[in-house]
């Protein structure tokens, strides 16, 4: 259940920092009020993950992950798919399954 909490808080650290992004420094109210209600939704997940995972691999899991679905959101709004960015998206992802296997 740990990791399930944890693949959730990943996936609204990608929310909460695309939604800061679009936020133009807190001045859309929109964007800045989804970004800070994702922000603490994914620290409460995180926190309860942490409970039964190691601080250092529940970490490392939550930014790794993080990171890559910002950078995915960033792909599908235009930015830069190139194969070697991708090709270290996926190697990210596999740290993070090295993570949980062992």
């Amino acid at each position: 259940m740990a990791w399930v909490l944890l693949l959730g808080a990943a996936l609204l650290e990608a929310v909460w920092a695309t939604a800061l992004g679009r936020s133009d420094g807190f001045t859309r109210p929109w964007p800045t009020v989804l970004g800070v209600a994702a922000a603490v939704a994914s620290f409460v997940l995180l926190t309860i993950a942490m409970r039964d995972l190691p601080v250092g691999t529940a970490y490392a899991v939550w930014v790794g992950l993080g990171a890559v679905g910002v950078v995915l959101v960033g792909i599908t709004a235009g930015e830069s798919a190139s194969p070697l960015r991708l090709a270290c998206l996926v190697l990210i992802v596999l740290g993070v399954v090295g993570l949980k296997l062992t």
